[in-house]
């Protein structure tokens, strides 16, 4: 299957650029071994190439790549298919734009087209080239520098020295992990999340319910949750509680209790968020949307929880606007080697900025993706990088702190 990678890079300062030449003759002779061709610009900075073959060859060079020294904030722009090469001339040919016309080098481009049809820029693939010829991305280009240059080092609270909490009696017990903003060193909230008794998953704990308990379940697990909160010494923090969003539907009086077990627990409703994910069809969306405007009227404030991986998506963030939103483990994984993942996450950033709806993400396990996410413009994060989260108990919250400058 004839494979397409296209990517950038930024080269290293101690790389010369007059050792270009020798770059692009290695590469060539590789290329042409592994039957791969390509396209190769550089104007300075970075280097901007295509690649194409067998989709073996092309993924074995394209790890190579991404493991050579001389170049850093490798970035995976499109990885396609196609059935015609668009370059088969040669294993690497390279242009210098810093001794090209920006026009002259697009058509230049072109005309080294192999394809039995006339390449034009309505090519997806070679509308990047178009894009980095003319620099018009520039801006959106975050160099991040490498992931040690941060030191993360545990602190250890009030809250974190208290021992565990134990659920007495009760078939669920939680984790609690906190959602930061690393600079400020502040902790924004304090997310519960549902395990078993023993520490086991949500998946786990919803498992072994038959399917007509699970809202119930659920609903009630809360209980639990805002008990445990309260040993813990929570009550002058924001407290993020789960919730499938059919709960509010299929349970009577479901705020209500909500209400009533917040109270009594010691908090009041406008210290609370309630975190609804996408990973569950709202079917009755009128009656859902009517529970979302009792939880605000009394005080609550909601999230989407998982934003980006469920059923509903940008449906779900135009039929009512949540105060926050949390963008999922799925898009921020890799997200600095990665120019889709970066596409969508800054048009989720423009989308919420426009709103006014807050946001943060979550399942942060790299110093890199940190980096990057930052220089995007997030500054709340939830993963493992700063905590992991603590069954019953309070875990220490590990800050950045600079090794050197950057």
């Amino acid at each position: 299957m004839l494979t397409t990678i296209i990517y950038r890079s930024h080269i290293c300062a101690n790389v010369p650029v007059k050792a270009l030449e020798e770059m692009v003759n290695a590469a060539n002779r590789m290329n042409r071994h592994s039957d791969v061709t390509g396209i190769l610009l550089f104007n300075g900075t970075h280097f901007f190439q295509l690649l194409e073959g067998p989709e073996e060859s092309v993924n074995t060079i394209y790890q190579h790549i991404c493991s050579d020294p001389r170049h850093s904030n490798v970035v995976e722009l499109l990885h396609d298919h196609g059935p015609h090469r668009r370059f088969g001339n040669a294993g690497m040919e390279l242009f210098d734009l810093r001794h090209y016309d920006r026009e002259e080098v697009l058509q230049q481009v072109l005309d080294k087209g192999t394809t039995r049809f006339q390449l034009t820029y309505n090519d997806r693939a070679l509308q990047f080239f178009r894009t980095f010829v003319q620099a018009t991305e520039k801006e959106n280009y975050f160099e991040v520098p490498p992931g040690d240059s941060w030191d993360f080092v545990p602190e250890e609270s009030a809250l974190s020295r208290q021992p565990v909490v134990i659920a007495q009696g009760a078939d669920c017990s939680f984790a609690f992990q906190p959602i930061v903003d690393p600079f400020s060193q502040a902790v924004v909230s304090w997310e519960a999340l549902i395990r078993t008794p023993s520490g086991d998953s949500p998946e786990a704990y919803f498992e072994a319910l038959a399917d007509e308990d699970i809202y119930e379940a659920d609903l009630k697990s809360k209980q639990v949750a805002l008990s445990m909160a309260s040993a813990l010494g929570l009550q002058g923090q924001t407290l993020s509680l789960n919730l499938l969003p059919m709960t509010l539907v299929n349970v009577p009086n479901a705020v209500r209790f909500l209400l009533s077990e917040i109270e009594a627990n010691g908090l009041v409703p406008e210290q609370i968020i309630i975190e609804f994910t996408e990973s569950e069809i709202i079917s009755q969306f009128a009656d859902f949307q009517g529970a979302v405007r009792q939880l605000k009227s009394a005080g609550i404030s909601v999230a989407i929880d998982h934003f980006g991986a469920g059923f509903a998506g940008l449906w779900l963030l135009a039929q009512f606007q949540p105060d926050r939103i949390k963008i999922n483990r799925e898009l921020v994984a890799d997200v600095h080697k990665s120019g889709p993942r970066q596409a969508i996450i800054q048009a989720i950033i423009k989308c919420c900025s426009s709103l006014e709806i807050q946001f943060c993400a979550v399942g942060v396990e790299k110093a890199e993706e940190w980096m990057w996410l930052e220089a995007a413009g997030i500054c709340e994060f939830q993963g493992h990088l700063f905590a992991s989260p603590r069954l019953g108990g309070i875990p220490q919250i590990a800050w950045p702190d600079k090794k050197f400058d950057l």
